[in-house]
């Protein structure tokens, strides 16, 4: 059987959410430092997509994890043939399962981390040659 799934610590789900936020925040600051503070303007751009890059990483990860744990466990069968559970206890777990299996959030986090990757090295090499 596969290894069981395990849930990260709380110091990474809360650092990754702090970071995504605070990627998010920089990202959305960045037209107001070309205003205000020019020489902030390229390193908080930096500091966003590089944290881009490790959030939606992560993302993805995770929704790897879940469509491969509903998988390997045969988590729709079990839920169908569950004897303990009410039919709308049933329906709700198969409604979670479905939503899970069948959602291309974990495309949507890989398109985020790839871009933001070659944003990142396009940004860099045009740096190398303007130098």
């Amino acid at each position: 059987m596969a290894n069981l799934p395990k849930t990260k610590s709380p110091v990474i789900i809360y650092g990754v959410f702090i970071l995504g936020i605070l990627c998010t925040i920089a990202f959305r600051s960045i037209t107001i430092l070309y205003e205000l503070a020019p020489a902030f303007a390229r390193p908080v751009w930096y500091f966003g997509v590089i944290g881009y890059i490790a959030f939606f990483l992560h993302r993805y990860l995770i929704s790897v994890r879940r469509k491969r744990a509903i998988k390997d466990f045969q988590l729709h069968e079990a839920v169908k043939n569950a004897q303990s559970l009410s039919n709308d206890q049933k329906e709700v777990l198969q409604y979670l399962l479905n939503s899970i299996t069948k959602s291309k959030e974990n495309f949507n986090y890989l398109a985020i981390f790839i871009l933001s990757a070659l944003a990142l090295i396009v940004d860099i090499i045009l740096c190398i040659k303007g130098m």
